[in-house]
């Protein structure tokens, strides 16, 4: 049976802190819903009414462009190991980029990286907890190391120029505003 809080009590968080990966998901009001899954350590419980998580360079820049329009986000764990439960928290996300004032705040929670995008910060407005009797079970191996051994080898600029490259419209063709959020200019350097 789903369980609803208005917070998160300190065994959701604690029951977060285990996990190694999450789900988020966004949307604007028309276009496609979009969901990806994070791993690595790039979550961080800061109140029982706040989280954060590190969003790093990719294929994509959905997330960020949806909450310009929409600031509607739903963050999802489930136990792939012992008691079965899905978590999920929604919310009101704002994206930090490197140019925000904010973005010092936070971005020192998180390991340092070359690949660092945006902090998503995100005041929740219902917790809820499910059953996932259904969810499989899976023995952790870990972390994929091909992200981190890419933007090292690309570099800072390497990881400007891909987001001047492939971050900049959404799929549904909206503008990510990333560079400008970020303090870049869309001129690539020389």
């Amino acid at each position: 049976m789903a369980k609803q809080f208005p917070s998160l009590t300190p065994a959701l968080s604690k029951f977060i802190a285990k996990q190694q990966m999450f789900f988020v998901a966004t949307a604007m009001a028309e276009g496609k819903v979009n969901m990806s899954p994070k791993g690595g350590d790039s979550f961080r419980v800061i109140s029982p009414t706040k989280v954060a998580w590190l969003n790093h360079t990719g294929s994509g820049n959905e997330s960020a462009t949806h909450v310009q329009h929409d600031t509607r986000m739903t963050i999802m764990f489930c136990a792939f190991e012992g008691a079965p439960m899905i978590l999920r928290l929604y919310g009101q996300a704002s994206a930090l980029h490197q140019g925000d004032p904010r973005w010092s705040e936070y971005i020192d929670l998180f390991p340092e990286s070359v690949a660092s995008r945006q902090v998503f910060v995100v005041d929740l407005d219902l917790v809820q907890t499910s059953c996932g009797m259904q969810v499989p079970l899976f023995d952790y191996v870990d972390q994929r190391d091909a992200l981190a051994k890419w933007s090292d080898k690309q570099g800072k600029q390497g990881i400007e120029q891909y987001w001047r490259s492939k971050n900049q419209v959404s799929f549904d063709g909206h503008a990510s505003n990333i560079l400008a959020l970020s303090g870049l200019s869309n001129e690539e350097e020389a």
